[in-house]
């Protein structure tokens, strides 16, 4: 099939992409990567009248390394977050995150902030910005917003964006010290969306104790997770006295992940508390060795 007919706009500002969206409202969709959109749309799963493709705007596709963080455009490409060296460097939890995404064609074309305004609850990337507390930045007719990762996603393919608004940028906090990251998930087929996932950061005090961790779940509901008992079961622990199944469990227990044709909740669950002790255990033998 083909989509149906509409309107196409290719503005080359962030003013003149809110300007249409404040005047087009819902009858208008923003084109970013395209790689869920551009399918809807030729299914005519989803009918729009008006395209407003993102592309062409200026400052979208900057990378910006500031004194303890990184702002990271909306429309950086996948495949940049784990190919631009500094970034990687800086971020290295963008970069185990990003193999992970559909395949490499995909990855070429999908955007930041296409995925997260996309809100897919088995994505990596939400997921990445909610352990890291990264802060999403919009902009719309009344001005420029800055939300937290953590109140960002209100529901299954839902954001709190208004209708008006546009992601601009995404500003990751750089971590330093003794610090180690890991992406663990299961999928049927790599390429395939995550039927559970985690997103783990770990950071070491002088002391060897855990000064800071961060655990970003997804495919266990209908947004990314943010497990607190876990976090805090971890904090001020010496990494030996740890016991990782605990912790996978602990992150788990009080979850409803939903039941669908690859997996059921249970399944889910169980698979999510092995995915949670993998990845703790491999950000801590990466933080141990720095």
């Amino acid at each position: 099939m083909k989509p149906a007919p509409f309107d196409y706009y290719a503005p080359t500002s962030v003013a003149d992409a809110v300007a249409l969206l404040a005047d087009l409202q819902d009858e208008a969709k923003v084109l970013a990567g395209g790689q869920s959109l551009v399918p809807l749309l030729a299914l005519r799963l989803t009918v729009v009248g008006h395209l407003i493709d993102l592309n062409r705007v200026d400052g979208l596709h900057d990378i910006d390394h500031r004194p303890g963080s990184v702002v990271v455009g909306a429309m950086v490409r996948h495949g940049a977050l784990s190919d631009d060296d500094k970034l990687r460097s800086s971020v290295p939890l963008l970069a185990r995150a990003a193999p992970y995404i559909g395949h490499f064609q995909i990855r070429n074309r999908g955007t930041l902030g296409g995925s997260l305004a996309h809100a897919d609850p088995a994505a990596e990337l939400p997921a990445v910005a909610v352990a890291l507390n990264a802060m999403v930045n919009v902009r719309g007719d009344a001005g420029a917003r800055h939300v937290p990762a953590s109140e960002f996603f209100s529901s299954i393919f839902t954001t709190t964006l208004e209708a008006d608004e546009i992601i601009e940028s995404v500003e990751f906090p750089v971590w330093s010290g003794r610090t180690g990251f890991s992406v663990q998930e299961l999928a049927r087929r790599a390429g395939d969306f995550a039927i559970a996932g985690v997103a783990c950061g770990v950071c070491l005090a002088d002391d060897g104790t855990v000064e800071h961790a961060a655990f970003g779940l997804f495919g266990l509901g209908p947004t990314p997770l943010e497990p607190e008992a876990a976090v805090q079961a971890v904090h001020g622990c010496r990494p030996d006295d740890l016991d990782v199944r605990e912790i996978g469990a602990l992150a788990v227990h009080d979850l409803d992940p939903p039941d669908d044709i690859h997996a059921t909740g249970a399944v889910r669950r169980r698979v999510g508390a092995v995915l949670v002790a993998r990845a703790l255990t491999e950000a801590i033998a990466e933080a141990t060795r720095a």
